[in-house]
Order: C-alpha cells, then sequence, then structure tokens
C-alpha cells in the first residue's frame, strides 16, 4: 500500500504581516493551515519553522469530510485555500445554524428573483406580441 503525500508552504504579505499559507494532501485528502510570521521571516527562520513546529500543525481539523478533494492545479488549490481562510469561523452551534439560515434565505431570494424576472420578460414578450398582431389587423 502506498500513500501519496505532499505538502508546500506559501509565505506572502497580507495587509501588516507577513502569512504562511501550509498546504498538505495526504492520500487524497486536501488541508490547509495559515501562520501568521509577523515581521518578514528569513529564509533561517522559515526552515527553523518548519523543522520544529510543522509536525503540530493542524490540517485537517479532525473531521475528515470536510476535506475537499485536491484540485489538479495547484493555482486551484491555492485560491481554495485563500478562500477558505477568508471565510470567518463560527464559533458555537447556533451561529452556524443561523448562518446556514441565511444562506438559504440568500438562495431562495436569488431563486425568487431570477422567477420574477423570467415572467416580467414573458409578459412583455406576450405585450409585444398582442401589439405586433393588432397592428397587423388594422385596429
Amino acid at each position: 500500500m502506498q500513500i501519496s503525500v505532499s505538502s508546500t508552504l506559501t509565505v506572502f504579505h497580507e495587509g501588516q504581516f507577513w502569512v504562511g499559507l501550509a498546504e498538505h494532501v495526504e492520500d487524497g485528502r486536501y488541508g490547509v493551515a495559515r501562520i501568521v510570521f509577523g515581521a518578514e521571516p528569513s529564509n533561517e527562520e522559515i526552515l527553523q519553522f518548519v523543522i520544529s513546529k510543522w509536525a503540530k500543525l493542524t490540517f485537517f481539523g479532525g473531521n475528515p469530510a470536510e476535506a475537499s478533494e485536491p484540485a489538479k492545479n495547484p493555482k486551484r488549490r491555492a485560491r481554495e485555500a485563500s478562500k477558505a481562510l477568508k471565510r470567518p469561523a463560527m464559533g458555537t452551534k447556533a451561529q452556524q445554524a443561523l448562518a446556514s439560515q441565511r444562506e438559504a434565505m440568500k438562495r431562495e431570494s436569488v431563486r425568487e428573483k431570477s422567477q420574477r424576472r423570467a415572467d416580467e420578460a414573458e409578459a412583455r414578450f406576450e405585450q409585444r406580441k398582442l401589439k405586433r398582431k393588432q397592428k397587423h389587423c388594422g385596429r
């Protein structure tokens, strides 16, 4: 049995701090961890971090169902990781439930708005069709 493991560390400047984005793909599961360095880290500091603290990072959270399939393109993986990091972490189940309700209401609102637009377009089309027919009949 062979287990595939791949890890990358990307260091970038975000606002006033230097941040590290650690991506880890293990046996088809994709995980990410965010590390705030503060001041610009030197190569030696990054190497020291990888040697001493890399094993302590939690990439998958504990729920393996949350880990997404790894994307084939590394740029796509980086976009997904940054998007996951931008999402606010909800602490309580009540907050998570409220957030899911808001998302459901938002999806329903978008669906209703789309349906209303389609109905209005259909009504405008029917009106134009009726007007053309009246002109043709000579009324």
